[in-house]
């Protein structure tokens, strides 16, 4: 596998090679160099609410494929634990509902709820047992509003990493946000993931693929800024369309700001409309597949059929056209890299130099399925 270099300076760099997205050993590649050492998105935190559940999960099933569970134990203290029996592997929580403590079906072996060990029958005379090594491994845990976050080895601090989202937005009642599974949907998508990533991240397509989308926003006004793992791209509305009532203290208290775009490395989105948030997760199913999901957080359900947090199916729709056409000539033998706009494609840009720069940190493990955070 090839490195690839991102010049800093936009007017001089070139976009990623065309081999990353269509190459199933860069895919490989990028599962323990880039989505192993990120926070994830893992749940909804009113699933675990009440002391005594639990809720299984596959991490970035199709990437990663990691079982856990997240649990919620006797003081309501919630915790995310692999799902894997460390006798022989087996998956110990199969749905999700309450327990009292968590047993292995296979072998009869039981784990508190915070995953210590508790018992293993016909284990007497196993020298140096049970040991550290029988508990379950526990992984961070981070909360932002009703939203739940977690990652095998993630190289950045949380707060560093949700920041300057918490920040823009601190003017929102982010904890009264309630999901809707009505207009919670997944999209599927012959694409790579860091394709469908490019084409969110740059403002460039607007008017050319989202008529309708064209018309709410003044692209005269539209720009990105960015921050050490993520951007923003400020959605300024037009005069006639709903914008948010910004404190004076905002940063953006003078823009009539319809939406605030944030992507977070690598690949979750966090769209905020006066009517709430609509979460995006791009999870890699294959080197060419794609798996998108909405996930709605409605605050002001009033405003869900005006302004830019409209039709959102419908921009979906169209971003998934002109991706998936993408995806088809990046694999032409006549194509490699391409230029930046200065002015329009920013948080591309900023993008491609993260991914290369993961792309060439060594894995520190000491086995494929151990990794290690680094220092």
């Amino acid at each position: 596998m090839r490195d690839f270099e991102i010049d800093k300076d936009i007017r001089r760099a070139s976009t990623l090679p065309a081999r990353v997205y269509s190459d199933p050993e860069y895919f490989e590649a990028q599962k323990d160099r880039v989505f192993a050492r990120s926070w994830q998105y893992v749940g909804d935190a009113a699933a675990v609410k009440a002391p005594g559940r639990v809720a299984p999960l596959t991490l970035l099933e199709g990437c990663l494929s990691e079982p856990l569970v997240i649990t919620s134990d006797d003081e309501g203290t919630v915790r995310c634990l692999s799902n894997v029996c460390t006798h022989r592997g087996s998956i110990i929580v199969e749905g999700e509902g309450h327990a009292r403590n968590l047993r292995c079906r296979y072998h009869g072996r039981r784990f508190n709820l915070d995953g210590k060990f508790v018992s293993m029958p016909e284990f007497d005379t196993t020298v140096g047992f049970p040991s550290e090594k029988d508990d379950l491994p526990q992984l961070p845990l981070e909360r932002f509003g009703p939203l739940l976050f977690s990652g095998l080895a993630p190289e950045m601090p949380f707060g560093d990493w949700i920041g300057p989202v918490r920040e823009r937005v601190a003017f929102m009642p982010i904890d009264q946000f309630a999901r809707d599974a009505a207009t919670t949907q997944d999209y599927l998508i012959s694409a790579n993931w860091a394709l469908y990533c490019d084409n969110y991240l740059e403002e460039f397509h607007i008017p050319y693929v989202h008529a309708g989308l064209a018309e709410k926003l003044d692209y005269s006004g539209y720009r990105t800024e960015r921050f050490r793992w993520g951007n923003l791209q400020l959605g300024i509305a037009k005069a006639i369309e709903p914008a948010f009532e910004l404190p004076k203290s905002h940063p953006n208290a003078n823009d009539r700001v319809g939406a605030f775009y944030f992507w977070l490395f690598p690949n979750i989105m966090f769209n905020f409309y006066p009517w709430g948030l609509s979460l995006n997760v791009v999870a890699p199913l294959s080197v060419g597949r794609t798996k998108v999901s909405f996930l709605s957080y409605v605050w002001n359900p009033g405003l869900r059929e005006s302004g830019v947090g409209a039709g959102l199916h419908r921009v979906e729709m169209e971003d998934e056209e002109v991706v998936e056409s993408v995806q088809r000539g990046v694999r032409s033998r006549l194509y490699d890299r391409g230029r930046y706009s200065e002015r329009r494609e920013v948080g591309t840009h900023h993008f491609h130099e993260l991914l290369a720069d993961f792309m060439r940190r060594p894995v520190g493990n000491n086995g494929a399925s151990h990794l290690t955070p680094r220092e």
